[in-house]
């Protein structure tokens, strides 16, 4: 497709959202027997096995993953049936599978045979946390779309944690911010009636001075990640925001993912990263194009002549570990 067609085509879209029309492709089905397994190698087999309405035109199909492509770009990533793997062709390193199958582990636990009464209940492990660094519209999309991740994963529990200073524009009027109170000194939003299965919490505040308050230690690699959506890590106007967050997540031992809105945009990150901490770093998953990116292409205002979409490609790092070695004294 030449960019003619891609200029044309995202503004068809735009005027598409204006038209007034019923939107089907934004009905998303109820969750599903766990014994009918999700397939994730692609859009189509994931919108099938989940049981989608039918969308049989490219149009509504872009409409509905540029929504979706947010969390099933994460749940393709940690679910047990990934189409990331280490063999032949695959992306991930020896070290990414390390650091999924920890989080696989306990995103699908063994079934205890624990039950609502007080006989058959059952100690439980803590929800797995999502921490999503330099949250924008990813924050504010409908909670029926994040609630999605969790029909992919039948006995998991997520605590998704929104941070930065952009995530909750567009939004006061909806969650005006707290004040900030000795119980709650960084003002964070909680919302916590999403089902048994997910709550949200919400801080609009840099990392780097959330971690330095020690407010999410201590970190578990077996229940934390960090999802970086289109993070703009080496870009002129805001690496300088991620100056002092970078050494902070490399602390944690736990993984990484990155993307991108571009093969350049998602490579010129990986770069400025390697150029400061390229010593101190695991990767985990090569970079390459995101399987559940976005399949509609949004304009660039600064360059028209550069489309781009969501969630295009995906990477992953982690800060290093040393293995002990055993020698004769």
């Amino acid at each position: 497709m030449d960019i003619c067609d891609q200029l044309r085509e995202s503004n068809e879209d735009d005027h598409d959202l204006r038209s007034g029309r019923v939107f089907s492709e934004f009905e998303y089905p109820p969750p599903r027997d766990e014994e009918i397994l999700p397939n994730l190698t692609n859009w189509d087999t994931y919108m099938y096995t989940r049981d989608y309405k039918a969308i049989n035109e490219a149009r509504p199909m872009r409409q509905a993953t540029r929504l979706l492509t947010y969390p099933i770009t994460l749940a393709s990533v940690l679910h047990e049936l990934s189409p990331y793997h280490i063999r032949k062709g695959g992306r991930l390193t020896m070290e990414g599978l390390k650091s999924l199958t920890a989080l696989q582990y306990t995103l699908h636990p063994q079934k205890d045979g624990s039950g609502p009464t007080l006989q058959t209940s059952k100690p439980k492990a803590p929800p797995n946390r999502i921490f999503i660094l330099g949250a924008r519209a990813e924050s504010s999309l409908p909670r029926d779309v994040w609630i999605q991740l969790t029909y992919l994963f039948p006995r998991g529990v997520f605590h998704l944690i929104f941070i930065g200073p952009e995530s909750m524009a567009n939004r006061d009027r909806e969650f005006p911010l707290p004040e900030r109170t000795p119980r709650n000194p960084f003002g964070a939003i909680f919302e916590d009636r999403l089902g048994p299965q997910m709550r949200i919490s919400t801080y609009v505040e840099y990392f780097h001075t959330l971690h330095q308050a020690g407010e999410f230690y201590p970190y578990d690699p077996y229940f934390d990640c960090f999802m970086l959506y289109h993070p703009g890590l080496g870009h002129p106007a805001s690496s300088h925001d991620w100056e002092e967050t970078l050494p902070q997540l490399l602390e944690t031992k736990v993984p990484i993912f990155c993307t991108g809105y571009s093969e350049w945009d998602m490579e010129r990150d990986r770069k400025w990263v390697n150029d400061k901490v390229g010593g101190e770093m695991d990767i985990l998953m090569h970079p390459g194009e995101n399987i559940f990116r976005s399949l509609r292409w949004d304009l660039n205002d600064l360059d028209p002549s550069d489309p781009t979409c969501g969630n295009w490609g995906i990477w992953a790092f982690r800060g290093k570990r040393y293995e002990a070695t055993m020698t004769d004294s």
